[in-house]
């Protein structure tokens, strides 16, 4: 994965795309993007949080802790136990003092999601977005836009592992090379199917390593034992061809051996695979292919 130049839209282009993809009355986003800089960064009000919002962040992490046993893989749990976050929301600075010591990597806060330019600009640099408001008691257990839980719960405890920590500066670096090749929509998919919903094979059997299935009250269960998903042994291409729904739990869930495999199977230059993909129809999201294995769930 290696950079390039590109086009950066503006920020109007990236407020237009949002709407472009959304219902009309949902189109604007959520976070205040007024005092946010030009990499989208701003300052994280931690004095702003009132007490029902750290007391529903407790009874999230409380929740999410009770099921994370014998479900997350062993690097998640360690990481989730050095942060030690589980009193209140928390701050972003002193959790970046943590991880730089760890892997060198900074926790940046952001006002909500931001354009694609420049979160892989973040990543490429070591630095990992969190956006800085809680999600309503209403949307306790489903959300459409990631919240400072998700972000913080499911994304940063990886971040203390120094092999899944360069995997995602690499991501970085290969999204910002994948904005000049046509590239984005494959890139995409290997996002969702890793980073927020991939398996990983252990010891203890499979466990969950991506941050939509740690942070979900739901699916961390249903994707290790429901028999209604397929788990597929990760390939990059079958990845990167394969669709994926946004708004119910996946229907494929693709499983690597280890973070040492996802980082060395990604490293390729893609740029020829983005040519061959943009050439071939993209698969459904339920499918299994002639010679693949539906994994067992124990």
């Amino acid at each position: 994965m290696k950079t390039s130049t590109t086009s950066i839209p503006s920020t109007e282009e990236f407020f237009a795309s949002v709407a472009d993809k959304s219902n009309a009355a949902e189109s604007a986003l959520r976070g205040d993007y007024r005092h946010a800089d030009a990499q989208y960064v701003v300052q994280q009000d931690w004095d702003a949080y009132t007490p029902e919002q750290h007391a529903r962040w407790r009874r999230l992490y409380q929740r999410q802790l009770q099921l994370v046993p014998g479900r997350a893989c062993d690097e998640f749990i360690a990481g989730l136990t050095e942060l030690d976050a589980a009193d209140a929301i928390p701050h972003l600075e002193q959790a970046s003092d943590t991880l730089f010591k760890a892997t060198g990597w900074r926790l940046v806060a952001v006002p909500g999601l931001i354009p694609e330019h420049s979160f892989f600009e973040h990543l490429a640099h070591r630095r990992f977005p969190i956006t800085v408001w809680l999600r309503d008691e209403s949307e306790f257990d489903y959300i459409v836009e990631p919240d400072i839980f998700h972000d913080f719960f499911g994304h940063v405890p990886l971040l203390l592992n120094p092999v899944f920590a360069d995997h995602m500066q690499e991501y970085g670096k290969g999204g910002l090379k994948a904005m000049g090749l046509n590239g984005l929509t494959q890139l995409a998919r290997l996002y969702w199917y890793t980073i927020e919903f991939g398996l990983i094979n252990s010891a203890q059997g499979l466990r969950a390593y991506g941050a939509g299935i740690l942070s979900s009250g739901g699916e961390i269960e249903y994707c290790l034992s429901s028999p209604a998903p397929r788990r597929i042994r990760f390939e990059v291409e079958r990845v990167m061809r394969t669709l994926y729904k946004i708004d119910s739990y996946q229907e494929t869930y693709f499983v690597i051996d280890s973070f040492q495999q996802l980082l060395q199977d990604t490293a390729p230059d893609f740029t020829p695979l983005y040519a061959k993909l943009n050439g071939l129809p993209a698969l459904p999201a339920d499918s299994l292919l002639s010679g693949e294995i539906n994994l067992p769930t124990s």
